[in-house]
């Protein structure tokens, strides 16, 4: 394992990648309405990336190749769901929107799952909880503190409400590059892992089920649905690990 730290000056540019990336998630989140397809929100932040002047960090991203800017991840799709004229948004959908973006040779990354029209309560308490979970585990950022913290804070807060955690996909290091060490599972054991420190930047995303916690991948090789296909929700932020606490570099 090889933790890249990052200077105040490296992690103000993060900063500056992140808000653009959060700029980005405003305008396709209020995108988000029925009759909308998820291939038309796709070329929404593409628009945008071109306007920011900045470079995608999905698009072409590992293999097979990653074929958009962002990812739509329509209801039961955990994460990684591929834009598509097929899939259409419709009233109660909840979508889970994943965007990345490199400013300044620094990696911004975020996500949010938004919801379309009225929504069930069922759906709602879903997206509000995973949510509230990210809030936890944010504040577990601290130098001094366990890496498996900040996990624990999102197990520990999501599975008496009857969720599960998604154990296939976890968070990372972010950086210079996308995915950095150390991975970030959102499940653990407190006072486990290594040493949170100073200088330290962590994308934290919690993905939470409303069923169980098992996925499968599509054949597009890319999508990722609960296997019993219950709903899930993915909230996403960058976090500097800094000697006066957490520091959101992204914004809610």
């Amino acid at each position: 394992m090889k933790i890249f730290f990052k200077s105040k000056s490296e992690i103000a540019k993060m900063r500056e990648a992140n808000l653009v990336v959060c700029d980005v998630l405003d305008t396709v989140g209020q995108s988000c309405r029925p009759g909308v397809s998820t291939a038309e929100l796709n070329e929404i932040a593409d628009k945008a990336i071109k306007r920011a002047g900045v470079t995608s960090a999905f698009l072409g991203y590992s293999q097979p190749p990653y074929p958009a800017v962002i990812c739509t991840s329509v209801n039961e799709v955990v994460v990684h769901g591929v834009p598509s004229r097929r899939v259409v948004l419709r009233e109660g959908d909840i979508v889970g929107l994943d965007f990345g973006v490199f400013k300044q040779g620094f990696c911004g990354d975020a996500a949010r799952t938004v919801v379309v029209g009225e929504v069930s309560k069922e759906a709602l308490r879903l997206v509000e909880s995973t949510r509230e979970a990210l809030r936890l585990a944010i504040a577990r950022c601290v130098p001094g503190a366990r890496l498996q913290d900040i996990g624990w804070a999102v197990q520990s807060f999501v599975e008496p409400l009857g969720y599960s955690v998604v154990r296939r996909f976890v968070g990372h290091g972010v950086g210079r590059a996308m995915h950095e060490d150390p991975q970030v599972p959102n499940y653990g054991e407190p006072n486990k892992g290594i040493r949170l420190k100073e200088g330290m930047v962590l994308a934290i995303e919690p993905m939470i089920n409303a069923g169980r916690p098992e996925v499968e991948l599509l054949d597009d090789g890319w999508t990722a649905v609960t296997k019993d296909r219950s709903l899930s929700a993915h909230f996403e932020h960058s976090v500097a690990i800094t000697d006066h606490g957490p520091e959101l570099l992204s914004r809610w």
